[in-house]
């Protein structure tokens, strides 16, 4: 679905970090930046990613992402434990700003409170994530 003039699969969930969410399998998810997210960070030039076994909080950094001029956190969407993350953004972080929701995707965690979560993350059919990214497209211009 296109909002604003930002491509946002149906299937994902979104959260207002501008972080989606994909189920993968059971309590699985794949996290990555949005092409919302993406776009006004900038060309992004390096990342870094907790390593996999560690523990993570929802909204607290999963890594850090860096661009020409601006550092910034990449906030995970729901609690659990990584269990992987993409050596490929790693190697080459441009893959965020060229794939978002392909090969641009960060880390995979094992959710503690999915179903609990979920429920505090948007999908882009709705009208409160309209609002929100058109919020956030003009607090950004």
């Amino acid at each position: 679905m296109e909002i604003e003039g930002y491509f946002f699969p149906d299937d994902l969930y979104y959260s207002n970090q501008h972080v989606w969410l994909k189920i993968i399998e059971g309590n699985i998810v794949r996290i990555g930046m949005t092409d919302f997210g993406q776009s006004i960070a900038g060309e992004i030039v390096y990342i870094r990613l907790k390593p996999m076994g560690r523990n993570v909080q929802a909204d607290k950094n999963i890594g850090t992402m860096e661009t020409g001029k601006w550092v910034g956190g990449i906030k995970s969407p729901v609690t659990g434990v990584i269990k992987r993350v993409n050596e490929q953004v790693l190697k080459n972080p441009k893959l965020v700003n060229e794939q978002p929701y392909g090969d641009g995707w960060v880390a995979e965690v094992e959710a503690e409170k999915l179903e609990e979560e979920l429920k505090l993350l948007m999908k882009p059919s709705t009208e409160e994530f309209k609002k929100f990214i058109k919020e956030e497209k003009e607090k950004y211009k």
